[in-house]
This record gives C-alpha cells, structure tokens and sequence, in this order.
C-alpha cells in the first residue's frame, strides 16, 4: 500500500550525549580504534546485528539504554575522549601536510570520480579492489588534508550479497539498502528541498538528487536516481545496482556519473579546478567540462579542449582489453546525437574520441581511449601494470616508441589505520612512537620495527590468529544453518581450523586469471601438505562476477574438494567476501598467497593490508609484489616469468607453490627457539613491516598524485583560466596553428661528425640536421636526435630524446632551420640515431598526448 505522506523518526539522544550524531554522521570513526569501541560498547549485540552501522544502531537501541550511558561514568570518559580527539583531528587541518607543503586552499580544487567507493561495511556502495581503492584515497586526503572532493553514484542494491548452496554453487542476493538508516544524509537546498540535478537521455531528463558523506575533512557526494519526478521506473533504477544490468544501463550510469556527477559540484557551488577520473567510468566529465567552457567563454571544441584537459587527470586500473568498456557506435550516437551538436561535433568526429583508429568506421567507442584523449595526466597502479598499460593503448599515439607512450605509473597503497588490527596498531605505539600515525610514509620511523622483540611480536599476532579461527567458526557456523546442514555437520563448523597451524589466506574476486584452483593442481600433494605431521590450513573468501559461470565453479571447485577429501577442518570458504572478512584474514593469516597469470593483476593491494600487518606475501610476481618482493619480506612464485602455454605455466608455478610450502614456509614457521617463537619467520615479519610499510601507504600514493599530478594540473589551470582565459586561447591557437602545418613539416640531411660511424667511448658525436618548419616558428616546436644501442633487429630499443639547438638558417631556404646537438659516447655497442620533431611550449612536459610527432623518413 502506497502511503499518502512520509515522515522521518530519529533517536532521542540525552543531553550529555548530545554530540553523538555529529560523530557518527563523520566517518571518520571507520579509522579510530577507541570510537569503534565506543559504539561497540553501547550495545553489543545490536552493533554485530546492524553490520557496524551506527545509525541503525542509534535507531534500535532502547531509550533505556541511552538514558543508562548518559549516566554511566566510564562511558562519558571513554565519550569524552572520542570527542577530543575527533575535534582535534579535524582542527589539526591547517598543520596537515597539503597547507603545510603548498599553502592552505578554501575550497576543494580536486574533484575525485569513481563509480563505486569502499569506506566503511555500513555503506555497501564498493565490489572491491576499485571501491576500496578509492575509499581509502579519500580517507588518506583527509589526513593530508588535500583539497579534494569525490563524486559517485548511490546504490539501491549496491553490489550483491553471496551465499553458497548445498552444491557450492555461487547465488546471489540483492537486499535494499536503506539509506536513511546509513551515515550519509540527504543534500536539501535553503528551502528544505532535496538538491537535485537533470541529464538528458533520449526523450527525457532525469533526475538524481545528491546524498552527502563526511569522510574526515572530505565530502563525498553520491547520486540517487530513485525518486518520484523519474516517472519512468527505469530511470529510476538507473542507480539500483553496481554494475548490474545491460551495456545500456552501463552507458547510462556513466552518463549520470560524468556529466551529471559534474552538474552536481556545480548545484552546490563547487567549481573544481581539477578532476581525476578513477578508471574510464566517468570519462564523459571531459566532454561536460569542455561544453561549460564552450558556453563560458565562447571558445569551439579545440580550443575548449586544449583549455581544459591539461587539468584533468585518468587511472586506468585494467590490465586487459575486456576489462574496458566499450559501446557500439549506434549506441553512443542514440544518447549522444543532441549532445554532440552541443560541442560543434559530426557523428564521426565524436566516435573518433573513443577510437584508437578514427577513420574506423567499425570501431567501437572505448572510454578508456576517451579518458585518455581527455587528460594530460594518465597512470596505471604499479610498476609493471604502466608498462602493461603502455603497451595495450600504444594505438592511441601512433609514432610514439612505447616507452614514451604517455602513461606513467603511481603505485596504489593502502590507508593504515583502516586495515591495521588493533593489537598491532598498539604494538607499533609502544616501539615506534606515535609518528607512524601522523606520518605513514616516513622509513625512518619503520626502521624501529626491527627493535620489537621477537616474542612480543609473535604473542601479538598469534592473538590475531586465534581471532580470526573464532571470527571463521562463527561465519561457517551461520552458513551451514542458513544452508539447512545437518546439527553434526554444522557441530563440525565450530570446530573447523586450529588456531596454532600454519594459516594461509586467499581472498579475491574470483576471475578466472586470478587462478584461485591453482591449489588444486596436485591434490595428493596437497593433501598430505594439509594433513602432514606440521599441517597447514586455508581460508578462502571471493566473489564471482554473477555472469561469471568460470568464476563460479573455481569456488565449487574449492568447496568440493574440501567436502570430497573430508579436509573441511583445514580448507574454509567464507561467504560474502567484504570489509569485515577482508579485515579479520589480513590481520589474522600467517601468509597472503595471490595467484594471478602474470601480467594481468594490476595491483593487488589484499597484500599490502596483509604487510602492514606483519603478515608475509606469497605471490606470483605481478602488481604490486613484482616491485615490492625480496627474500627478507616473503616469496615469489616464480621469477617474473610469462608463458605462452597456459597449462605448462599452471604446473610449473603450482609446483613452485608446493616446493614453496614443503621446503621453506612450513620449516620456518614450525622450527622454534626453546620458547616456543620461531626466530627466522619473525624476522620476515619485522622486515616486511620495515620495508613494506612506508612505500605502500595510501598516503605516499596521495602525496605522489599531489606532486606528480594534482598540483601541476592545477597550476596548469590557473595559468591558463587568467584575464578571462586569454592564456588559454593562446595555447588553442598555438595547438590549432601546429595541427594545420603538421603535414609540412620536412626532416632534410642529418650529418654526423662528417658521416663518421667509428667512435670511442668518451667521444663526442657532433649530429647536424636541417628541418622545414614553414609556418611553424622554432620556438613552438623540439627537435630532438633519439638515440641508443640497437637490438638484434636493428631497432633502437631504448632511445633517449636530446634536445637539438637552432644554430642557423637552412643551406635550402625560407623555412628550413639548421639544428646541432652534441652527445657523449658512454657505453659500448652497437648504436643508432634518427631525427624526430614534436610540439614544445613554454616548458609544458608531455606534449606527445598531442599525437603530433614527425620522424626523419629511413
């Protein structure tokens, strides 16, 4: 039944608790030990109940119950204090490290967009790695106090929930979020109206009105599409689920988070100087962006182009071309006909944005080639995965060596004080003081990590361990009687794992590529390594994509091997893989084990949450341990290998895993001095925290887009948006001018000491060369001598760009310019040089995302 009107109900908080909401509308209690103790403490079982939700929490709490706290002693003291420090973190904001390196902002400059944001368990708004990601950027902003606002979308259903059936088999449910019994509140505008904001999709506008969550200094902004001026249900539903529905629901969606996240700021009264887009979802904010400039200054699409995308900023988190989204061109032309007109477009020209070949007429339209033609600034998550991302959108900057394609590389990190255990997070006060709190990123103060004794540390973390068997045999318990099991089988759960045997996590989505089976390659063998005379034991938890029907049956695989082999008290699966697992293994196992084929985890920051703990890695080389990995702070799984033959490359590195387990884990880890500690794991464990931790800190990866990205992108702004964006223009006429004389650009003779080919090292080769420039004056362009050792093809395989100098006219007339470089012979070998020409201005770097580059013809 319909009701003709609606009214909120709220708690009736006492007087002496009277700041309660404040706190818990602020999530910045998701990192503070005493407040999640303070919450915990109100009502026990009502806090495990509503899933750490608070609010709800407040809701169901008796008036009893509160008017008791409110007179409880130990309870205002221990209220008391989180207030203090709750105040004082956020009045710390001006001594944070942001206005302290680059000056105090007033407002939020950065704009932050990501489809889905992992914070906190009671806001189910995250399917993983992605969400929690750029959870943990923000809270990690906060700290810095980094100018930074974030924008994404607010999920009815949020990603689905995870149960198993009798057979193992995956199912999926998809419960309603209520969200005015979460801590986020509803945007209202001076006359108590929700704020709301319109796109247009074809025939129609649709509105979303704007939920607010205070993430520490933070604001994050999401959007609800479920409200009564959508009068079709499907528009309503644009915003029911995390990546569910058709490849239409999926362009819609990024519709409403690019163009409408953008329309949102500027409801509020933020107009972002620079925006980021965490992966390609939100790419058509680059098109929204320049239609307002457009509009603003009267400037056409090059010139709006060249104006704003020097501020804009695009991760790519997908190392493999599936993983992107791509929609046919008929699909983008039905919701963006009327919008194309807007920006001065043709059909083709507007494809031609989200293709790698333009004139391809075929060629579907991928966001990620548009977020990239959209930024200056692009960057996959590690190390090896820029190098995977260079090599996969090389197309997109054709004449480029790939080596220089222009996406760099910012290693992800994880937010401390989010996923480190209590227990330890005092461990580390005792020996490390308090500056690893105020200070993630400083080595110095890791380095007291090997002053902790060893007894102490393994005392420690065998608590964890214990904790996590407890946690373990309380969620398996609640999955068998759900599942209708047996009273023995479910007598059985409660017994499952022993807390003093070498543990061993995994947890992941469950693609395919991250071989979660890969245990399971030599049974026999595994199972005399679970039940040998020093066993080890399992707990698995993950989630398969719901159409993943491969991913799916890796999780039947794993249950019925446990069931079948009758190891169930050594091999677990939990459940609904989320925050709250992710937290009790990473602190809990004795070793994290990732499993991906290489090169095809992007990251993988499961095992830095698992490091901060202490806990070991045993990875394959890929992502993030492909650059983190030494002997002294776990294993590798193979040495960086790729294999074309998938099967061999499955036994060979389930083998190594087995070698591995028999012959180094599980002798460090039983082998004990006389009390009972084993001495050469503990000494992993202290390097890893060591070594690990300040390199893999959210906050290092926050300070490096700072200083790498969001501070260039903003100077880069201000210069060019001064007197009514004049600077601006002069940069579009300078692009416009190169494009239209591109083609007439000549390379002529290159002269190298007389056409010498004989050099020692410690010789300088002196290399001239004339180029035709035409309408293009020297000043606009760098023409560089690309030099290096040839490879077995005769291909410079690592050249390195020298700037020439403009030394006189051209022996063959106007337009011709005669340019000199000397460079030192340093090294051995076989070399080559060639001549190329690309756009330079007023110092700008990374003037190759042009796409304008000229070689000297072989």
């Amino acid at each position: 039944m319909k009701p003709i009107s609606t009214f909120n109900v709220h708690p009736s908080i006492p007087e002496p608790l009277k700041r309660l909401p404040e706190l818990v509308y602020n999530i910045h209690w998701a990192w503070d030990y005493e407040s999640l103790g303070l919450f915990q403490r109100m009502e026990p079982d009502i806090w495990e109940e509503s899933g750490h939700n608070q609010v709800q929490m407040l809701g169901r709490i008796s008036q009893e119950r509160l008017n008791e706290l409110a007179q409880d002693r130990g309870f205002l003291a221990q209220y008391q204090r989180v207030m203090t420090n709750h105040d004082g973190y956020l009045d710390r904001a001006r001594s944070a490290w942001y206005p302290t390196t680059y000056g105090l902002e007033e407002r939020a400059q950065i704009a932050y967009f990501s489809l889905e944001f992992g914070l906190t368990e009671s806001i189910r708004n995250y399917s993983g790695g992605l969400g929690i990601l750029a959870g943990d950027h923000l809270k990690a902003s906060s700290d810095l106090n980094i100018p930074l606002v974030a924008v994404g979308l607010l999920y009815q259903q949020g990603y689905f929930r995870q149960y198993l059936n009798a057979d193992g088999w995956q199912q999926e449910l998809y419960p309603a979020n209520d969200f005015y019994t979460m801590p986020i509140r509803l945007m209202k505008d001076p006359h108590g109206e929700p704020m709301r904001v319109a796109v247009s999709l074809p025939g129609r506008d649709v509105y979303a009105q704007i939920w607010h969550v205070k993430v520490g200094r933070i604001n994050l902004y999401l959007l609800d599409t479920n409200i009564p001026e959508n009068t079709d249900r499907e528009d309503q539903n644009l915003t029911d689920q995390l990546y569910g529905g058709d490849v239409e629901m999926r362009i819609k969606q990024e519709i409403l988070l690019g163009i409408g996240g953008l329309r949102a700021l500027q409801v509020l009264g933020i107009d972002p100087t620079v925006c980021h887009m965490n992966e390609g979802h939100s790419a058509f904010l680059g098109l929204e962006r320049i239609r307002g400039l457009m509009k603003q200054v009267g400037a056409n699409f090059e010139e709006a182009w060249a104006m704003t995308s020097p501020s804009n900023i695009f991760t790519t988190h997908t190392p493999v071309p599936a993983g992107n989204d791509y929609f046919a061109p008929d699909l983008i032309e039905k919701y963006f006909g009327t919008y194309r007109d807007e920006l001065g477009l043709t059909r083709d020209g507007f494809l031609a944005l989200g293709r790698t070949n333009p004139s391809d007429p075929n060629e579907h339209f991928c966001m990620t080639i548009l977020a990239l033609r959209m930024s200056a600034f692009a960057n996959g998550v590690s190390k090896l995965h820029g190098e995977v991302a260079r090599s996969m959108w090389t197309g997109v900057y054709p004449g480029i060596p790939l080596k220089e394609v222009p996406i760099g590389a910012i290693t992800n990190g994880v937010h401390n004080l989010s996923w480190i255990s209590s227990e330890m997070a005092q461990l580390y006060d005792r020996y490390l003081g308090l500056a690893w709190r105020d200070d993630p990123t400083d080595a110095e103060t890791w380095r007291r990590a090997l002053n902790i004794p060893d007894e102490e540390l393994w005392r420690t973390h065998e608590r964890r361990r214990q904790r996590l068997v407890n946690f373990a045999r309380r969620r398996l318990v609640r999955q068998l009687e759900n599942r209708g099991a047996t009273p023995s089988q479910v007598e059985a759960g409660r017994q499952v794992l022993d807390p003093e045997v070498l543990t061993i996590g995994f947890a992941r989505r469950f693609a395919t590529y991250k071989r979660a089976t890969l245990l399971l390659s030599d049974k026999e063998r595994l199972l005399r390594i679970l039940n040998g005379p020093r066993p080890v034991q399992f707990v698995f938890a993950g989630k398969a994509h719901p159409h993943d029907v491969a991913g799916k049956d890796f999780i039947r695989q794993l249950v019925h091997f446990a069931t079948d082999a009758n190891c169930r008290h050594r091999m677990v699966f939990l459940e609904d893989y989320d925050m709250v697992i992710g937290r009790y293994m990473t602190q809990g196992v004795d070793v994290w084990l990732n499993t991906p084929r290489r090169p095809l985890e992007a990251s993988g920051t499961s095992g830095m949450k698992a490091s901060l703990n202490g806990v070991l890695n045993m990875s394959v080389l890929d992502g993030w341990w492909d650059e983190a990995y030494t002997p002294e702070v776990g294993w590798a799984i193979g040495n960086g290998e790729v294999y074309k033959d998938t099967e061999l490359q499955d036994y060979i590195e389930s083998s190594a895993i087995y070698d591995l387990l028999e012959h180094d884990l599980i002798p460090t880890f039983y082998d004990r001095s006389v009390d009972d500690v084993p001495r050469e794991w503990t000494a992993r464990m202290k390097s890893c925290i060591a070594t690990l931790n300040p390199a893999f800190s959210m906050a290092r990866t926050v300070k490096d887009y700072t200083e790498s990205f969001y501070q260039p992108a903003l100077e880069q702004h201000r210069a060019l948006a001064a007197d009514q964006y004049h600077a601006g223009r002069e940069v579009a006429q300078w692009l416009g001018n190169l494009k239209n004389h591109w083609n007439t650009l000549a390379i002529g003779d290159i002269v190298a000491n007389g056409n010498d080919t004989e050099f020692k090292v410690g010789d300088t080769m002196h290399v001239v060369v004339e180029v035709f420039l035409g309408e293009i004056t020297p000043a606009d362009v760098a023409v560089q001598l690309f030099e290096g050792v040839l490879d077995a093809e005769s291909v410079i395989s690592d050249g390195q760009p020298h700037r020439m100098m403009r030394v006189d006219d051209g022996a063959r007339g106007k337009g011709w310019h005669q340019f000199r470089v000397d460079v030192p012979c340093l090294v051995t070998g076989r070399h080559g040089y060639t001549v190329r020409v690309v756009p330079h201005y007023k110092g700008w770097e990374n003037t190759l995302r042009f796409g304008l580059i000229r070689w000297a013809q072989v």
